[in-house]
């Protein structure tokens, strides 16, 4: 038997050096495991290293958007805002990464190109695109929830002789558009983010959009030395209440129920949150998030808003949505979002009245009429929570690909495993509570229960664990059940449920029990012996 199948190259692979990446490398070398990383970027930060478009910042207050296990860390890392725009965050992933002296573990600028199970090996052999092969006993994959850019296939687009880009893919010198014609294709984050930006020097913007979302103002600002201070003074109760959460941080809250106050206490309420600004907002209230009546008053406030920002009314008519709950989407964050379609050089084309028929050499046509343009920005979002995973070639017992498992739906178990995948963990996987949450702390948890599992591998002399499939039903029927107590079922189209991403199945993918509940179960899993894990030791007992 060759030397290589005694012995793995190492113990863990970890694919991706973003917050997941960095915080999985050094924990499980923290466990004594030997660790390698690959990265696809020339440095870490993962989404923060790729999506560099103008304007990009974090829809989370940056206080509570870094990680929570070290007090050190913590203390000798001051943000500049109330929301930290996207070089300041990218910074942090390296200030963390070199503190923690994970760098000399990560290949940059290497993809992952495929991984297969090697059941003689009990582990992976993964293959890089530069040719490098290296075994594993554990696969840990934080290629990150958002990462997979999602263009769609726009007939003609071959066509287009002018520049085109896309927010996830942002070059990193930057895009000089001062005094083009622009167009940006999608309202989702990104180009909520991007549009107020582009528009300071382009000659024109046109905004196409298919969907229109509920966007928030951030009211960012510079953090005060005060903030600061009692920040670094709090650190202990903060970590207490992180995982006590449902959305990984504390949320300021009225304790009130919309539906029992009085309009004028109503509108006093929600015009202080609207100043405050940030995602905050939605919670102002404890019954908007359940009852479509109460959801309804908070997102009249919000239409209301929308329509005394923009002056033209036909404008501000397309800019407002209609067509789902606030908050049952992805809520956007914005700066002067709204405000940007006063300008006379912006427009918007709501592509339900007319959709885009084809691209040509010069812009595109729509249904109704062609447009021109130098330069377009896709800010069409991604294959969410899957598209990541299942475009590396990964394969299973018996050779199975990973994307024809998911092909009809993806399901895990806890969103961290899948039957027919030993040894494979899927950080904010599918099924995992991480894109509704707070990613960071959700990040810790995760990495936690994954390094915590594998120490109760070695402890008790077992190499291979796998999710069974019952486990993963049961689990796929509570992440759907309870997004059912959600007013997420009524959203008719969101990332969450892929229907940006043309044949995907329809399918809610985050868990949206909330981070607390989803820590209670994971810590009910590990204590009674990590139920709905297979755990076995020697080959000879695999086969049998």
């Amino acid at each position: 038997m060759s030397p290589d199948v005694d012995c793995p190259d190492t113990d863990c692979v970890v694919i991706g050096a973003g917050f997941g990446g960095i915080y999985a490398i050094h924990r499980l070398r923290e466990a004594g495991f030997t660790v390698r990383a690959f990265e696809a970027g020339s440095d870490v930060g993962g989404v923060w290293f790729w999506n560099r478009y103008p304007g990009a910042r974090c829809d989370v207050p940056s206080l509570s958007y870094q990680y929570s296990f070290s007090a050190e860390l913590d203390r000798d890392w001051n943000w500049s805002e109330r929301f930290a725009p996207q070089p300041e965050i990218q910074r942090y992933a390296r200030f963390v990464a070199e503190r923690l002296d994970v760098l000399p573990a990560i290949t940059f600028d290497t993809r992952v190109t495929a991984a297969a199970w090697d059941e003689e090996l009990t582990g992976w052999r993964v293959v890089t695109d530069t040719g490098t092969t290296v075994t594993c006993r554990y696969l840990v994959s934080a290629v990150g929830a958002l990462s997979a850019a999602q263009t769609p296939p726009f007939p003609g687009l071959a066509d287009f002789a002018g520049q085109a880009l896309h927010t996830s893919q942002w070059p990193e010198d930057g895009v000089d558009l001062a005094g083009r014609r622009v167009a940006v294709i999608g309202t989702g984050s990104s180009g909520i983010q991007a549009v107020p930006e582009i528009a300071r020097t382009a000659a024109s913007v046109t905004v196409f959009q298919r969907t229109a979302n509920f966007s928030l103002p951030a009211q960012n600002r510079p953090l005060t030395d005060d903030e600061l201070r009692a920040a670094e003074a709090g650190y202990a109760d903060r970590r207490a209440a992180t995982f006590t959460t449902r959305a990984g941080h504390v949320i300021p809250t009225t304790g009130k129920r919309i539906l029992e106050v009085s309009p004028e206490e109503r509108r006093a309420e929600l015009e202080r949150a609207w100043e405050r600004g940030g995602n905050e907002f939605l919670a102002t209230f404890v019954d908007t998030g359940k009852d479509l009546e109460a959801n309804r008053l908070l997102a009249d406030f919000v239409r209301d808003k929308i329509r005394s920002i923009v002056s033209d009314p036909v404008t501000a008519e397309k800019l407002t949505p209609r067509d789902h709950p606030i908050g049952s989407k992805r809520i956007c964050v914005d700066t002067a979002y709204y405000e940007a379609f006063n300008a006379p050089h912006v427009d918007v084309v709501d592509l339900r009245d007319e959709p885009i028929e084809t691209f040509t050499a010069t812009g595109l046509r729509t249904a109704a009429a062609e447009y021109a343009f130098d330069t377009v920005v896709f800010a069409t979002g991604f294959d969410a929570l899957t598209g990541a995973l299942t475009r590396i070639d990964i394969r299973g017992t018996g050779g199975r690909s990973l994307a024809d498992e998911w092909a009809p739906g993806a399901q895990t178990y806890l969103g961290l495993a899948v039957p027919g995948f030993p040894n494979l963990f899927t950080l904010t996987g599918p099924g995992s509570p991480s894109v509704l949450v707070t990613v960071v702390i959700a990040i810790e948890q995760h990495v936690d229960f994954v390094t915590d599992h594998l120490l109760h591998l070695r402890e008790h002399g077992l190499t291979r664990s796998e999710a069974e499939p019952e486990a993963r039903d049961r689990w796929t029927e509570q992440v759907q059940a309870t997004t059912q107590l959600t007013l997420h079922r009524h959203a008719p189209s969101s990332w969450y449920l892929g229907t940006n991403v043309p044949g995907k199945p329809r399918l809610f993918l985050p868990y949206a029990g909330g981070l607390d509940a989803y820590r209670r179960i994971c810590d009910e899993v590990a204590a009674d012996g990590y139920r709905g894990f297979a755990m076995t030791g020697a080959r000879a007992e695999v086969a049998s």
